[in-house]
């Protein structure tokens, strides 16, 4: 049985990753169950860069290997923003960020708020191999929010094939079709075909 570290203090993060990677084989554990307690400053240029800082930093921690996913929201109209800044990308709660993303968009028509959810997974071992995968969501972002479920972006994030925003869908069918879980689809394929 290999035990993971999930870098990340995200309760919702900590269950998405769950409900795709654990087996009989791997066991998934959060920092504070591997008693530790690691935030580093996430300075990359990229999610990638991002998730194999965090991913480092806990691995380095535990003496376990550890994963981490950076993700955000890429907004065509905005060149790419708020990007790797979606969850600083002003002070405050995910309803002040959301609230200010759409202020951002005002104005702007319907064919132009095409978006991208993009999440990164790094997942590092104490003898140095790392993986790095990319997954992506395509979308659109609404005017308003529509949705009670998800976090984040999410009630404003609408996904022209469902007929409906991450919020508005059940976890299940989340877990099925995000830019998370096509990155964790990715790694647990890495991670089985390497018996890891």
């Amino acid at each position: 049985m290999n035990t993971y570290v999930i870098a990340t203090n995200n309760p919702h993060k900590l269950i998405e990753i769950r409900a795709i990677l654990q087996t009989d084989k791997r066991k998934f554990c959060s920092m504070k169950q591997a008693g530790i307690a690691t935030d580093p400053e996430e300075t990359g240029q990229t999610f990638e860069e991002n998730a194999l800082i965090k991913a480092r930093a806990a691995c380095a921690a535990s003496g376990l290997p550890a994963l981490a996913d950076d993700s955000g929201l890429e907004v065509d109209a905005l060149g790419g923003a708020p990007g790797v800044r979606s969850a600083r990308y002003c002070p405050g709660t995910d309803l002040d960020r959301t609230e200010y993303l759409l202020k951002k968009l005002e104005g702007v028509p319907t064919e132009r708020r095409s978006a991208q959810f993009v999440s990164a997974i790094a997942c590092v071992y104490p003898d140095g191999k790392e993986l790095v995968v990319r997954g992506v969501c395509q979308g659109v972002v609404l005017t308003e929010i529509q949705g009670g479920g998800g976090f984040g972006y999410d009630p404003v994030f609408f996904v022209p094939e469902e007929q409906a925003t991450f919020a508005q869908m059940s976890q299940e069918r989340k877990n099925q079709i995000s830019h998370r879980a096509n990155a964790l689809y990715l790694i647990r394929k890495e991670l089985d075909c390497q018996g890891l």
